[in-house]
């Protein structure tokens, strides 16, 4: 059986490939919005995992500043950041495509981070 946390993560890991090819189709708007979507996912698999809220912006910015000071590494905030722009992004479309793909590296070593902190997927 699939726990929340579990698929939080699979859905997190799924939505930043999912973005990953929206970028190389030059689909900017939902490149963003699903690499926002990988790491929304993976910041509500840590929160579920630690029994925390995790229902709306308020809750993931709770989250993943809880995370940092768990973990005692900053970066997570700022990784986190160049997420909530992609999401911007998604409405307003005002990001090159080579940022958009800079803010989607940095949410993937998000994802990667957040993986570890929740223990993957299952086999």
């Amino acid at each position: 059986m699939v726990t929340r946390t579990q698929d939080h993560n699979e859905t997190g890991r799924t939505f930043l490939a999912r973005a990953r090819d929206y970028l190389a189709q030059d689909d900017l708007l939902q490149a963003s919005e699903k690499g926002w979507g990988a790491a929304a996912r993976m910041v509500k698999a840590a929160a579920e995992q630690r029994g925390w809220s995790h229902n709306g912006h308020r809750d993931l910015y709770s989250a993943i500043n809880r995370l940092a000071a768990e973990t005692e590494d900053p970066r997570l905030r700022t990784l986190f950041d160049s997420a909530s722009a992609l999401h911007a992004n998604f409405y307003e479309g005002w990001m090159p495509a080579e940022m958009v793909a800079a803010s989607l590296d940095q949410v993937g070593e998000l994802v990667e981070k957040l993986d570890a902190l929740t223990g993957g997927a299952p086999e």
